[in-house]
């Protein structure tokens, strides 16, 4: 098979398997490369249907936010070496020997910021650019779990409240296809337009979102009812440098 051929292949593949349309991979890549130039939807096609190819950087950037492993068969001739002369990393690569193994890969989830509006369901999100603009996961850990990565997004914590489960700039993994509700479970919430990481629990009938907090004059537990609260999706992890 032709290297051109492979590559799209490849892109195709990558792009469906992460769940991505042509457009929100060009958008994935823009964000990854720092450009919007040369990853609209038009060349994402153009990819995969062998009417051009990517350069290197481009295919590292792919294998990074959609978590499918570049081959040794594309990697190989695209950066002018044999795979058994490879270093032992190449920036921006996962580091798998063919597409087919990628149970110890990574997949990409986007680090967003959540733009909300009081009393309507649904949610815009915003890229979080810091520390790249994604957060890599264990694919095993995905699959373990049954968790679909188009479903998921990471936001960072903010503020006091949650401590000591969750500290400001602590990261948490929301699952926005959960949204049933389930006492003590911790979830993201729009509470009257905020964008809150909040303790569910349940009490004389009625949902409150509580802190874990101990100071609860200063963080008391608010009723979650109707429009003014509305679940975005439950928290399914958290990333933390504290120990």
């Amino acid at each position: 098979m032709e290297l051109q051929s492979m590559i799209a292949g490849w892109v195709r593949d990558a792009r469906t398997t992460a769940g991505l349309s042509g457009a929100a991979l060009g958008a994935r890549l823009a964000l990854e490369l720092g450009t919007e130039r040369g990853h609209t939807k038009a060349n994402i096609s153009h990819w995969e249907n062998e009417k051009h190819s990517p350069n290197l950087k481009q295919l590292l950037a792919i294998a990074k936010v959609t978590g499918k492993s570049l081959p040794a068969d594309i990697l190989a001739p695209m950066s002018g070496k044999p795979w058994a002369e490879q270093p032992a990393e190449v920036a921006g690569a996962m580091r798998v020997v063919t597409a087919e193994h990628d149970d110890d890969g990574f997949v990409q989830i986007p680090m967003v910021k959540l733009r909300l509006s009081a009393g309507i369901t649904g949610y815009q999100t915003e890229p979080e650019r810091r520390d790249g603009g994604t957060l890599g996961m264990r694919r095993t850990w995905l699959e373990r779990n049954q968790y679909n990565p188009v479903h998921l997004i990471a936001i960072y914590v903010k503020g006091e409240s949650m401590e000591p489960s969750l500290y400001a700039g602590d990261i948490v993994v929301i699952n926005t296809l959960d949204t049933k509700l389930v006492d003590g479970a911790v979830y993201a919430f729009n509470y009257e337009g905020e964008a809150v990481v909040k303790r569910l629990a349940r009490d004389a009938g009625q949902w409150w979102l509580t802190s874990d907090n101990v100071d609860k004059g200063k963080y008391h537990r608010k009723l979650c009812q109707g429009g003014e609260c509305i679940v975005i999706g439950r928290v399914v992890r958290k990333e933390s440098d504290r120990i």
